[in-house]
């Protein structure tokens, strides 16, 4: 090869590129993003005089954006007797989010668990007389207001009996219990039982130091190994250092709930966030 054609792994395939920038293109009408928005809210699709009638546009036009929506794939027209019938082509409704998502990066390769993680943390199983540093812990993180909606740690009983034998962790440094994570049952149904909700909490004293990678590293690596699937969670909006900490620890954000709850009066956003181990392992 010659300079200047070197093969750039991070850049988008050609091909993609071309059908992307199509697609694109085709919705930069606003008439053709509020006729396709106008056919996909119908579950039986309109005629093109619906749509003309709907729009308030004319019928020769109607006829040219639903023509140009076509060619790219975004509709089906179907004639029915001297009526065409528009609908939505069901694949965009899955495949329109997955090219913005390719674009943006979103579905770049992620990391398997977190790098750098400190050779100093211990990370080991949750022992019966762990409780009251993990109470501990847990409280501090809800005292922040940016942890959880709850106000109060469980009692000790009810935490064990949801978090899954196997899956609970702490953190040791220099002898003190300084973090721990946790994973829980998603659901009861037969078919998630390889979903978990999980919980990670770092002691005050100790945060930015590596325990929270640490606790991560465990928690991803040792899910894989038992078969866990999916793994997920939801993290307040503002607690930027917890979406990180996830992020680098292969989890992908899904998508943002809008003032979910209140905690303090305060409404909340939260993003909600999962770990594949099939997109996760190589």
């Amino acid at each position: 090869m010659t300079a200047g054609t070197l093969a750039q792994p991070d850049l988008l395939p050609t091909d993609d590129v071309h059908r992307f920038a199509e697609s694109f293109a085709c919705l930069a009408d606003p008439t053709r993003v509020r006729l396709l928005h106008a056919v996909a809210t119908a579950p039986a699709g309109r005629t093109v005089g619906e749509l003309t009638e709907r729009l308030g546009i004319s019928q020769s036009t109607c006829s040219h954006h639903v023509r140009k929506l076509a060619e790219i794939g975004f509709v089906h027209v179907d004639r029915q007797g001297p009526f065409s019938r528009v609908t939505v082509n069901e694949a965009c409704i899955i495949g329109l989010p997955h090219m913005a998502d390719v674009v943006m990066g979103a579905l770049a390769t992620r990391p398997r668990h977190p790098e750098d993680v400190p050779a100093e943390v211990t990370v080991r199983p949750l022992a019966y007389e762990d409780w009251p540093a993990v109470r501990r812990i847990y409280q501090e993180g809800l005292d922040t207001g940016i942890a959880s909606f709850d106000t109060t740690v469980p009692p000790s009983t009810r935490l064990a009996a949801a978090w899954l034998p196997g899956h609970r962790w702490v953190a040791e440094l220099d002898g003190n219990i300084v973090g721990w994570t946790a994973v829980a049952r998603a659901s009861l149904r037969e078919q998630l039982r390889g979903v978990g909700e999980t919980s990670v909490y770092v002691d005050r004293a100790f945060r930015g130091r590596g325990i929270g990678k640490a606790l991560l590293f465990r928690q991803v690596t040792a899910a894989d190994r038992a078969g866990l699937w999916t793994l997920q969670t939801s993290v307040f909006s503002v607690n930027r250092a917890g979406l990180s900490l996830h992020h680098q620890a292969g989890y992908r954000t899904v998508g943002v709930r809008e003032k979910l709850a209140r905690r303090g009066g305060l409404w909340h956003d939260c993003v909600l966030l999962e770990r594949h181990a099939g997109n996760a392992l190589t």
